[in-house]
């Protein structure tokens, strides 16, 4: 069911909630290759010519990003400038979390997964960050160009980061923990989405507090380091063997959050790019039947993931709400796109609010 928005006049706000929320980039390509060539030139490299910059995009996140390789600078970079304070915040979080993760001896062969920060420069006039590059392909690239490989590759991608998991984390009763993991996620919501801040939505989102304290009170789940957005776009993979080579964008990671989310949001967020619907819908459906769909909970069972001991609905429904919260946290357009919000928002709340 489609959410009715109310016939309003077309302020400037109500305009911007039409636009596209992907920024198209032929349209700014000019002035994004300006600003990245001004970005190289701060990382005292030689010239730089406009064919020397690759892979040129503006982010959803507000980042312009682009790739310097190896005949440019030694090593191949990375380059990020984030284009509002929220895209600071993030990258500032994101390098603070590698750093912390780097030094960490417990991961041992395990950091070799992680982007090496060359510069973090966030406290200027030009902020940048930039990275070395890893090698491989992104895992969504390549479920493009080989949708065979889906489930070899999630496979291998939930237990690397299981990996990650067992080295950092320790199995904890909860209790305590669950207000710091829900209401701050739920104000973002209430703070960026109109829908969600009176009338039924407002009821809704405090119907989501209820069902998740009730759902994750006494439970025990393994407390560890979380990526946070550990979906197919944020590993790298080797094309011609299919193994991990990368894990990016720390910038939704923390130390203590529930590691349970790295996993079902991989195996979500897989579903929605394999079958192109909205994240939203996918999880709506979830609450709806009470559980994953089989082929999931068989995918998570193969990559060791130890399934949920009752209501099997609530650790989707936490893994949805830090996912959609972490999103319009680090970009007004998420909050502000009528559609983003009727297709990954809206049909949660509904549904947990049972309409």
């Amino acid at each position: 069911m489609e959410v009715a928005f109310p016939h309003v006049e077309l302020s400037g706000s109500w305009v911007r909630g039409l636009i596209p929320i992907r920024p198209r980039g032929l349209l700014t390509r000019p002035v994004d290759l300006l600003m990245a060539r001004r970005l190289a030139s701060r990382l005292r490299t030689d010239t730089v010519r406009f064919h020397d910059l690759h892979r040129l995009q503006r982010t959803v996140s507000d980042l312009l990003v682009f790739q310097l390789d190896g005949q440019t600078v030694q090593p191949p970079l990375v380059v990020k400038h984030p284009r509002s304070s929220r895209a600071a915040a993030s990258l500032a979080v994101g390098c603070e979390a590698v750093r912390q993760l780097t030094r960490d001896d417990r991961l041992d062969d395990w950091r070799r997964l992680l982007p090496r920060v060359e510069v973090c420069r966030l406290d200027e006039r030009l902020p940048l960050v930039a990275e070395g590059l890893l090698p491989g392909v992104e895992g969504d690239t390549l479920l493009r160009r080989s949708p065979r490989q889906a489930r070899c590759l999630a496979v291998a991608a939930l237990r690397t980061v299981g990996d990650l998991h067992r080295a950092t984390g320790r199995p904890e009763r909860v209790t305590d923990r669950v207000r710091d993991w829900v209401d701050p996620q739920l104000a973002i919501l209430c703070e960026e989405i109109h829908w969600c801040r009176k009338g039924r939505g407002a009821a809704a989102v405090e119907a989501l507090r209820e069902r998740l304290v009730r759902g994750l009170d006494g439970r025990t789940l393994t407390v560890a380091w979380t990526h946070g957005d550990f979906h197919p776009g944020n590993v790298l993979l080797s094309e011609e063997r299919g193994t991990l080579t990368g894990v990016i964008d720390w910038a939704s990671a923390r130390p203590d959050g529930p590691c349970v989310i790295d996993s079902y949001i991989f195996v979500l967020t897989l579903r929605h790019q394999r079958g192109g619907r909205q994240l939203g819908r996918i999880v709506a459906d979830v609450v709806r039947r009470g559980s994953l769909l089989p082929e999931d909970r068989r995918l998570l069972a193969e990559a060791d993931v130890p399934p949920p001991d009752e209501d099997e609905a609530v650790l989707p429904l936490l893994t949805w709400l830090w996912h959609v919260a972490g999103n319009v946290a680090k970009s007004a357009r998420y909050g502000r796109s009528h559609r983003w919000v009727a297709g990954n928002v809206v049909p949660v709340l509904k549904e947990v609010a049972g309409r």
